[in-house]
């Protein structure tokens, strides 16, 4: 059966309307122009294709593309790497059935084992969908809700009032995560599951407009603010930890500066436990 070549023409066409003639680093072709972006045949040119072939490729019915001509609209079209592997991704997806879910996933013992060294900071393990394999109790007490095993935080992310209220930066972390669960869908493609979840979550506008802006986004370092009922202003830098032989597994961690007045917070966060937080609320 051929593929589904749709999500490939969308994501061109949307990579194509955010990039100008000038960015591309060449003279707009002449006549009144009907796209943000490049035309059709100006990418063409830049990627060494023919009009006709690239015109194929968006409304997909190019059954075959090569490597070469990937390598050559990824450069056309300035894509980062995460870009570039989620382009390759939908040109080739991984054979298949469709499925309604994936084997149950188990957290990784030696990620559980550094979340267990790191119980002075807030942890929390991530699988597909970025559902939780695990957590510990300063995560609960930070973030004001109980993640159990299984629990979406993704969901919890966009669509909980708790995630709102307390993340004070929470637009940037959630456009961040619309961006990867779409890098997701060419990891897992036919996933039920993981189509359902986007499908429930794009019914928020806000999501909506995220999901179809067709950004692509990788895990970077970020600044997290909390605004915690009884600590007040938190400060974490968040990183991640991808385990060895599971890419999709990951370790995510809120580090602090050791001297910062988060790191002498969170000792007291631990004393007064789950139950006084939940109390707070």
């Amino acid at each position: 059966m051929p593929h589904d070549r749709s999500a490939l023409g969308a994501f061109l066409r949307s990579r194509r309307d955010s990039l100008t003639p000038a960015q591309a680093g060449i003279e707009p072709f002449p006549g009144a122009r009907r796209v943000p972006g490049l035309r059709k045949e100006e990418l063409a040119l830049l990627a060494g294709v023919s009009p006709d072939y690239y015109s194929r490729l968006e409304q997909g019915r190019q059954a075959n593309v090569s490597d070469s001509v990937l390598d050559a609209l990824a450069r056309a079209l300035c894509l980062d790497d995460v870009e570039r592997a989620h382009l390759a991704d939908l040109a080739n997806p991984v054979p298949g059935v469709r499925r309604r879910g994936t084997p149950e996933q188990r957290p990784d013992p030696s990620l559980l084992r550094v979340m267990t060294a790191l119980e002075h900071v807030p942890v929390l393990l991530l699988g597909r969908r970025g559902e939780v394999l695990a957590g510990n109790a300063l995560l609960t007490a930070v973030l004001g809700r109980a993640l159990s095993p299984g629990t979406s935080f993704t969901r919890f992310l966009l669509q909980d009032p708790v995630a709102r209220a307390r993340i004070v930066n929470w637009v940037d972390f959630a456009e961040w995560a619309v961006a990867a669960l779409r890098r997701e869908t060419s990891r897992l493609p036919g996933d039920r599951a993981l189509e359902a979840l986007v499908t429930e979550l794009r019914r928020d506008p806000q999501v909506d407009a995220w999901w179809r802006d067709h950004r692509i986004r990788d895990f970077v370092p970020a600044r997290k603010q909390i605004d915690h009922p009884r600590a007040g202003r938190l400060s974490f830098q968040v990183e991640l930890l991808i385990a060895p032989h599971d890419p999709h597994q990951r370790m995510v961690v809120y580090t602090v500066q050791p001297d910062s007045e988060t790191a002498g917070l969170l000792p007291l966060l631990a004393a007064w436990g789950v139950e006084a937080d939940a109390a707070s609320q």
